[in-house]
């Protein structure tokens, strides 16, 4: 009879542990994007369709949209109290005006760069000759103008909503609520500047501001680190619904785009960091999270918060610069959206219709994309930023029609390079003004950006490991 001999756990852990690569943020969201993708694929060769999903089609779908659906909950209060709070804490700066002009002024740059990448491989690669395509799909969504975007800045309530009715043939009538970003921004900033005249008499309300941030925080943390499940959804609904059969036809014009969009995350921006002193390993290592969550859940806005988070606690960007530009960016930053896409995609429409472009509506094109990002803030993104710029030159709208079908598929690369981007700027500006915390930037990743607030200021992460933090970066939401 023989005997075996046990070894005895550790203290404090019982039974099987998982590995801890296997907890980490970044391995989660690359399985679950793996899963989505097989789910995905399994549903569309079961007959999953857009118009007639099957059962699992429609259990992806209805994953993928509650999960948005719960990222967009908290996006007015968030950006309302976010820039209120980050404005009051600009008086502790001493050079907040040069920051921000700073800020702007980057945010130029790297726009100017992006949509001269898009007009280069427009020209280049020709994405609207020859397509195969005969019909002209027609598009009678709205579309963007200038008057429009002007019109669009004066809020018609005090919290920048909107709502619209539809009446089925049924007789039962639905309404939607919709909110305008750029209109909530507008709202926010002159209630922060008026907090900050106003002086001691508006402590209190600043100090309400600050907790309900906190909680509102807290509760988008919640929605973030389940990220996952809705990744699951978002992946498997796309590619069971648009699949490889739907971007055939436009193959050339789709790489086009994610040429474009590689060359600005991968060349442009890591030059960038280079030339500021910096080390692209980290600067990579850093942003990557929120890169993650802006690929699959297709929103700027929604991953805000992982955004903020990340640019603090991995890049060194201090948190009363950080709250202003990170959301600031959130809403007018967007190289993916509002400069790579609208620049190659007027130049296939001018192609496929036979239309010739002149030098002067190719700066027109980069007039538009570096002045016009705030146009696409609260609307339909990229769709409208095209539109704008398709009414600028005078090209047939119809051509959007053409491109929608593919939209989703775009867009999920076209808002990870902007989330980088919203990240990039904030650190080089901190570096250009002598603010960054370096050390911090160059420190090992232990998951910091993932350890709430109290458990950081005890100094531990939540899986028991110490966390790399320091005193600047773990103020409260008052700080």
């Amino acid at each position: 009879m023989s005997t075996q001999t046990s070894t005895p756990s550790p203290a404090g852990k019982t039974g099987f542990q998982l590995p801890k690569w296997a907890g980490s943020f970044g391995f989660q969201i690359i399985a679950a994007l793996i899963v989505g993708l097989a789910l995905g694929l399994l549903a569309k060769y079961t007959g999953s369709t857009k118009t007639n999903p099957n059962g699992l089609g429609a259990t992806l779908q209805t994953i993928g949209s509650s999960y948005v659906s719960l990222l967009q909950t908290a996006v007015v209060p968030l950006i309302f109290t976010a820039v209120v709070s980050s404005i009051s804490n600009l008086r502790q700066v001493s050079n907040a005006a040069r920051l921000a002009w700073n800020t702007l002024l980057w945010f130029a740059i790297t726009s100017l760069i992006a949509v001269l990448i898009g007009i280069g491989l427009g020209v280049l690669l020709q994405p609207g000759a020859n397509t195969g395509i005969t019909e002209e799909a027609k598009y009678a969504g709205k579309s963007g103008d200038w008057w429009s975007f002007l019109i669009g800045l004066f809020p018609k309530n005090f919290l920048g909503l909107g709502a619209s009715s539809t009446v089925a043939e049924s007789g039962a009538v639905t309404t939607s609520v919709s909110f305008n970003v750029l209109q909530i921004l507008v709202i926010a900033i002159a209630v922060g500047v008026a907090a900050l005249k106003v002086g001691k008499a508006a402590e209190p309300f600043l100090n309400l501001n600050a907790s309900a941030l906190a909680v509102i925080q807290k509760v988008l943390w919640w929605i973030i680190r389940i990220a996952p499940l809705g990744t699951v959804g978002l992946i498997g609904n796309a590619v069971a619904v648009y699949g490889w059969d739907t971007i055939g036809s436009l193959g050339k014009f789709t790489v086009a785009i994610y040429a474009g969009l590689a060359l600005v995350l991968f060349v442009v921006y890591p030059i960038l960091v280079r030339t500021h002193g910096l080390s692209v390993k980290q600067y990579f290592s850093g942003v990557w999270p929120a890169v993650q969550l802006a690929f699959v859940s297709r929103s700027s806005v929604g991953t805000l918060p992982l955004t903020q988070r990340v640019t603090e606690r991995s890049l060194g960007v201090p948190r009363g610069y950080a709250s202003f530009a990170v959301p600031l960016g959130a809403t007018t930053k967007m190289d993916g959206c509002a400069a790579i896409y609208p620049a190659i995609s007027a130049i296939f429409v001018a192609q496929f219709f036979g239309i010739q472009l002149d030098f002067s509506q190719y700066l027109l094109i980069a007039l538009v994309s570096v002045l016009g990002s705030a146009a696409t803030a609260g609307t339909t993104g990229a769709v409208v930023m095209l539109t704008l710029t398709l009414s600028t030159l005078g090209l047939p709208l119809a051509g959007v029609g053409l491109l929608l079908a593919i939209d989703p598929i775009l867009d999920m690369g076209r808002t990870a390079v902007n989330v980088a981007g919203q990240a990039l700027v904030p650190t080089i500006v901190a570096k250009r003004q002598g603010i960054l915390d370096e050390a911090l930037y160059n420190a090992p990743r232990n998951g910091t950006p993932f350890v709430d607030d109290d458990a950081a200021n005890n100094g531990a992460a939540t899986d028991g490991t110490a966390a790399d933090t320091a005193p600047r970066e773990l103020q409260d939401a008052k700080a």
